[in-house]
Parts: structure tokens; sequence; C-alpha cells
């Protein structure tokens, strides 16, 4: 049977175009209600980005609202949960989308920007996910997923910035799989590469025909069904999938003694050596217990 959301309720964050125009024509076209919500100023004709892709899911049959909150503003945001549980009932899935960038090199960064990107993508996904948990808890059901990116897993030169917010959802993300699980809430990150309003211009045209939104949504659909992971960042682009992991070697016992700098110097291959022993935490504890574990069995 292939995934439907017959009967869910779903919010995406920067729906107006791009990914997030995808992900939500993708989930109104296997059943779901959705909630475009884009904070894009209206044209000449009164209409919103918004507002055009509702018109889409319509058209095609579907059934969608819009909504211009900021994500930035909590009272919006709750308004906008609200609405769609006056209108149906719930709120099943949250796809955080919502983005901008300010490309600049660190060294010529101004702090103002570095800010405004941290509050869009880092508080703006906090905010929206702390206004449907609630809902969710009660439905013991939920859905959440973070755009991270390779920028944030990886880095990526003028933008220290989108890439140290991109990193946090990642945190953001680990935590709350952690405290949804009980609730039936299933949280993960996507890292999309795609040709969208914000990358126009940074790649030559045939790299970004086969970059479409639509080749990344796929991965997002799996990550908000019924049958979703928890935990995962999933990297999409092209139509490739992959993979990845936040890991810990093994390591090495040095002590604390006068030496221990030096030690951890000369040792430093070693600590580094991913082996068998290279692990994916199940939470931050892990690391402490192996700390401590090691220290015991050293004496």
């Amino acid at each position: 049977m292939g995934i439907d959301f017959k009967n869910r309720v779903a919010l995406v964050t920067g729906a107006g175009g791009g990914l997030g125009r995808s992900h939500a024509l993708a989930l109104a076209a296997r059943g779901a209600r959705v909630v475009v919500n884009d904070f894009g100023r209206a044209g000449p004709d009164g209409r919103t980005a918004a507002d055009a892709v509702v018109d889409e899911i319509r058209a095609a049959g579907g059934t969608a609202i819009a909504s211009h909150a900021s994500v930035t503003d909590e009272a919006a945001v709750r308004a906008m949960v609200d609405e769609a549980v006056a209108n149906w009932g719930r709120v099943d899935i949250l796809v955080n989308n919502a983005g901008i960038l300010r490309d600049k090199s660190f060294a010529k960064m101004e702090m103002a920007d570095f800010r405004l990107v941290v509050e869009v993508h880092l508080m703006g996904a906090a905010i929206c996910s702390q206004a449907v948990w609630g809902p969710m808890k009660a439905q013991k059901y939920g859905r959440i997923v973070m755009t991270t990116s390779s920028s944030g897993l990886y880095g990526n030169f003028g933008q220290a910035n989108y890439g140290a917010a991109k990193m946090a959802l990642v945190g953001l993300m680990q935590t709350l799989s952690i405290e949804g699980a009980k609730d039936g809430i299933r949280v993960n990150c996507l890292a999309p590469t795609a040709a969208t309003r914000m990358t126009e211009g940074l790649m030559p045209a045939a790299v970004l025909e086969r970059l479409t939104p639509e080749s990344v949504t796929p991965g997002l659909l799996h990550l908000v069904s019924d049958d979703a992971p928890t935990r995962a960042i999933l990297c999409a682009g092209a139509g490739t999938f992959e993979r990845a992991y936040v890991t810990m070697t093994g390591g090495v016992h040095i002590g604390s003694g006068a030496d221990a700098a030096e030690q951890v110097a000369a040792n430093f291959d070693a600590i580094s050596e991913r082996d068998e022993a290279e692990t994916v935490p199940e939470s931050g504890s892990a690391q402490g217990r192996n700390e401590v574990g090691k220290a015991m069995v050293a004496g």
C-alpha cells in the first residue's frame, strides 16, 4: 500500500514557492488537508504566494488554507495552529521549511544578519514546533520535520550564519525526538539540495535542472508518513537520497595527569580512529557513560 495522508492535517512553512510549495502540493495530492504558510507580500492583485499555492491545491481537488504568519511571531503562529485545529480538529504534520539567506564571509558579516538568519531558521522552527506540540501530544500522534542543510552538517564558505542555524536544528530534532517518543511524535531532519529562489545564480543551469524541489519531496513524504522513522537525518537532491549521522568514536582513556594535554596530542589519531567501536549515540548521556566506563576500567 502506498503512502497516503487521508484524514491528516499538515502545516508547511515557507510554502509559497520552491521546496515548501512542492511539499504542500504532494501532501495535498495524497489526501492531506494543508495549511500553506508563507510570509510573502501580496502582489498588485492582492494575492500572495501562499494564496497561489492554495489555488493550485484546490484546482486539483485538494483542501488547503493560506497562512501569512511570520514563523518568528509567536502569537501569529499560535493563531495559525488554532485555525487549523478549529477547521479540521487536529494537526498531524509540521514541515519547518521557512528560511532566508544572508550570505557573506564571516569577517564581513554583520551580527544583525547572523541574528536574523538564526531567528528565522532556528527560532521559527522552535516556535512552530512548540505550537503544535500540545495538539500532537493530546492526540498521541505527530510528525515534525526540520529542514537542515549540508551547510550546517559539513560547512560552506560564506554561510556561517545559515550553517550555524541549520546545525542547531539537528540538535533540536535530536532532543524533540526523545521527548516526543512516548506520545507518538516522530521528529526528523531533511537536508535538501534543490534549486529554489534561495539558490538561483549559485549553480550552473545544467545542474539546476536536476536539482528540482520535486526530486527532494519523496524523502519528505516518507519522513512524515505513518511509518516514518524518528531521529533520522535524510539528505536528498536530484532524486538521490543519503543518511547523515552524528557519530562518536570509541575513544581513548588518557586520565588527568600533568601531561594529559600532551597525551591527548600524542594519541589524537587513536582518539579519532573510526572502527567498529564508533557508535551513533542514542542520547547525549551516552558520551558520559562511555567516558566514565573507560575511566572505571582504567582504574
